[in-house]
């Protein structure tokens, strides 16, 4: 059969008519939308999101990364958790009950509890957990708080009992962070090693539909869910790790939420007029820090002037005007600036490079021809890792710079996430870094800065020791009375001030945006922050972009 030339000619210019047809439609559709009409609840649609990082292995109480909490968070449940006000709230516990003498919980499991792949979650799924975490063989940093129940059982299937040898103030903070796995499945396996870590089977919202590695992660609302079934039918969380791609996916529609930077937040929205009528910008204080890292095994930094010297070198102030255009505050403690446990008195080593020089010629240092400090023939220079983040990238580069001001030999590596964890941080391989924390509410920071922490894939990555430190986060885990608990903190707060182990960089605002036909975000953002309740998120019918079905 043979096609007649004019026909074909025909019916492709109608069909460009028709798609040219479409497309208009579809843009003025775009343009005359009402995103602030009341929309009815309605079940189904993909959320997309941009992460930077790829997750390392979905156990999290093995990964240790930002990356595999978020999507694991999705995924699995913990025995309580944090509702909006940050106050502790039910989740796979309807109760607990603290004995008179604080050294016993008793957690009441809900009724009718299950696993993704329909088996019963029991109280022996819990015990199974705490025996895993605790147990020497699992490489986890988070075993040191579950190390101090003496005593824990399951006396029936909803019920779950842990006693402590003394009282433990952080006790019900660490319920609400460890996820529960299923013992039917990993009761036979190697928690290091597993085929779970990428193909979990949780009880939370969501469970994973397909992992892409290098492009993406999604999950599907999770049918058999402990807590209800999400409103949103699938979470896609694309891994983009240049945020300038993430903002041209954004604003090309192609995703519907992302972190952004100072420069976005500040400058090109109020700038674009179109972006603000199709997207939401949010705005909070996060719990964690950004923080130059030193790795105190290695020389020079064993040196405490030099630590310090380089302190002052840096410009904290340049830091967060530069590269947070002022959206950020000064940090002197490892807590979230306004809190209680943050020690106001205390205030970051200011910017005084003349300070830095008589400190690092107080350590031996002499400058040579080249204008840099050596030691016994050896110049003064180190390399600084860090990630693929352009915040952390700007900042490293501007510590180089203050620092090659006063003679010090900087150079910058930014490595991909996954490698930047496993390669270097969980291995020890790096000079310095530059790196955040998140922080949980409780002040209790002893897996990140007690002497004991220091092996292979622990948070004491930077071989901190300090005995006093030591002595301070142990009497704080023990010590119930908030006021004498605060002491405590801030007097751990000005030893590590002291020490120098760390430079405080800044504490940073979150910011997202996120696509205005995402429905049901609390505004104004509540004390937990926008993405509390994102299993209350909905995406209107007619405000879902067209997909082919999964």
């Amino acid at each position: 059969m043979t096609h007649h030339p004019s026909l074909t000619i025909a019916r492709t210019i109608t069909l460009l008519i028709l798609i040219f047809n479409l497309i208009s439609c579809s843009n003025n559709e775009t343009e005359t939308i009402d995103y602030k009409n009341s929309y009815k609840l309605e079940g189904g649609g993909n959320l997309v999101n941009a992460m930077v990082g790829e997750p390392s292995n979905l156990i999290a109480m093995i990964a240790g990364d930002s990356a595999s909490s978020v999507i694991a968070g999705n995924i699995f449940n913990s025995l309580i958790k944090y509702d909006e006000k940050l106050n502790y709230a039910p989740e796979l516990a309807e109760k607990w009950d603290v004995s008179l003498d604080q050294k016993t919980i008793t957690f009441t499991l809900k009724e009718n509890l299950f696993w993704a792949d329909g088996t019963p979650l029991t109280s022996e799924d819990v015990l199974f957990t705490w025996k895993l975490v605790t147990d020497p063989n699992t490489r986890t940093p988070y075993a040191s708080d579950y190390l101090l129940v003496k005593e824990a059982s399951a006396p029936n299937p909803k019920t779950f009992v842990v006693t402590y040898d003394e009282t433990y103030a952080p006790a019900i903070d660490t319920w609400a962070s460890l996820h529960i796995l299923p013992k039917h499945i990993l009761k036979d396996e190697d928690i290091n090693n597993t085929f779970f870590s990428r193909n979990p089977i949780g009880s939370g919202y969501y469970q994973l539909d397909q992992w892409i590695s290098g492009q993406q992660v999604t999950l599907k609302a999770n049918t058999k869910s402990s807590q209800g079934p999400a409103n949103i039918k699938y979470l896609t969380s694309r891994i983009i790790p240049d945020t300038s791609s993430q903002f041209l996916e954004l604003t090309a529609d192609n995703i519907d939420l992302m972190n952004i930077n100072p420069i976005q937040h500040q400058r090109v929205f109020p700038a674009r007029k179109d972006l603000e009528q199709k997207i939401n910008l949010y705005k909070e204080l996060g719990n964690g820090y950004t923080y130059l890292g030193f790795n105190l095994k290695k020389e020079p930094f064993n040196d405490i002037n030099v630590r310090r010297a380089i302190n002052y070198a840096i410009d904290k102030d340049e830091v967060i005007k530069g590269v947070l255009l002022g959206l950020g505050e000064p940090v002197a403690s490892p807590y979230k600036p306004g809190t209680r446990w943050n020690n106001a008195n205390l205030s970051p080593y200011p910017y005084d490079p003349n300070k830095a020089l008589s400190l690092l010629k107080a350590a031996g240092y002499q400058k040579n021809q080249s204008g840099l400090f050596e030691k016994d023939g050896k110049v003064l220079g180190f390399e600084i890792l860090t990630n693929q983040n352009k915040q952390r990238e700007m900042t490293a580069v501007l510590v180089q710079r203050r620092l090659k001001e006063i003679g010090i030999d900087v150079t910058i590596r930014v490595i991909e996430w996954a490698s930047f964890i496993n390669r270097f941080i969980k291995t020890g391989d790096f000079n310095a870094v530059v790196l955040g924390w998140s922080l949980s509410l409780d002040p209790d920071q002893y897996n990140i800065w007690h002497s004991s922490q220091q092996g292979p894939g622990q948070f004491n990555f930077i071989g901190y020791n300090n005995k006093e430190v030591d002595k301070l986060l142990e009497d704080g885990r023990k010590e119930l009375d908030p006021s004498k608990r605060q002491k405590i903190y801030h007097k751990f707060s000005e030893h590590l001030l002291s020490d120098s182990p760390i430079v405080y960089l800044y504490a940073g605002y979150g910011l997202s945006a996120v696509n205005k036909r995402v429905q049901g975000i609390k505004t104004p953002a509540p004390p937990a922050g926008i993405y509390h309740n994102n299993y209350d998120w909905f995406i209107p019918q007619s405000l879902r972009r067209n997909e082919m079905a999964n």
